[in-house]
């Protein structure tokens, strides 16, 4: 009897004992579960943040290009929604979102952002599409146009030559230039020192395209030291835009004719030295000729 007690109280004991082992099992299963859910779960947010991490910044990287979308409400939306994803960024990044609910929330909004961001760079794409086929019409305007521009300034200077021929083939020629140093009675000057006077000649040739009328003649002698022979500081004439000196001048009456002979006398009061001298004439802001003559002691 008292073996039959015994035996029934280990059995009691061994089913206590199997019973807790049972629920240790199952209590560990449980927390084993939970904790690979869990596991599951802060992978699946670190993929999120990835995920909007790289949204985000495509985002960024588009923002420059809101200037060229027409539809002012689609970039309402999209400045809204770019907004919503580094908030919902944010959230993943603070560890916020720790439930298997949650994560699955942050999935579907992510799959709707990435949709308005297709939307977003396709009108993007198509506008810049439409950009390029304007620029490439603008290049072939702007080409033409140069090479109007090249030819209307072809024509130009064209004309422009063509009036600087007629001009320069309408100023006077003057042709046979000589200096002759003379003395008082006329006679040719042999010596340095017996010179009273330089006898400035030359021609005008005949020009029917030039103008006619009354003619002011400036001749401009120049010593071998490049110094012009002046009587007067005041004796200036227009030439070239400048005001500059002359030794002598002479009024003309030209009719287009040639005129054989022009004369022009320089009274010599100063002294002269031996040496290489040079003589221009100027006629219409023109020089209209050039000579030279050397003086021997």
């Amino acid at each position: 009897m008292k073996n039959n007690k015994l035996i029934i109280g280990i059995i009691a004991a061994l089913s206590v004992a199997l019973i807790a082992i049972i629920i240790a099992f199952i209590v560990q299963s449980v927390n084993q579960s939970k904790q690979i859910e869990q596991l599951e779960v802060e992978k699946e947010r670190m993929e999120l943040e990835h995920e909007y991490a790289d949204l985000a910044e495509q985002y960024a990287l588009y923002e420059g290009q809101k200037m060229v979308l027409k539809n002012d409400s689609l970039i309402e939306r999209l400045e809204a929604e770019q907004i919503k994803v580094q908030r919902l960024y944010e959230e993943l990044k603070s560890e916020k979102a720790t439930n298997a609910k949650r994560i699955a929330e942050l999935r579907a909004e992510l799959e709707t952002l990435r949709g308005i961001m297709r939307v977003y760079v396709a009108q993007i794409d198509s506008l810049n599409q439409e950009n390029k086929s304007l620029r490439a019409e603008n290049r072939k305007v702007r080409k033409k146009y140069e090479e109007v521009s090249e030819r209307a300034e072809v024509l130009l200077n064209e004309r422009d030559s063509l009036n600087e021929k007629v001009t320069i083939a309408s100023k006077l020629d003057a042709v046979n230039v000589k200096v002759t140093p003379i003395r008082t009675n006329g006679k040719v000057a042999k010596r340095i020192k017996q010179i009273d006077k330089l006898q400035i000649t030359f021609a005008i040739a005949k020009n029917v395209t030039a103008a006619t009328g009354e003619k002011m003649i400036y001749a401009r002698l120049r010593k071998p030291d490049g110094d012009i022979m002046i009587k007067n500081d005041n004796n200036l004439f227009a030439f070239e835009g400048s005001e500059i000196p002359y030794s002598c001048a002479k009024m003309i009456e030209y009719a287009g004719e040639e005129i054989g002979e022009v004369v022009m006398y320089w009274d010599v009061d100063e002294f002269l030295y031996p040496g290489a001298y040079e003589i221009e004439i100027f006629a219409d802001n023109y020089v209209i000729g050039r000579g030279a003559f050397s003086l021997e002691n």
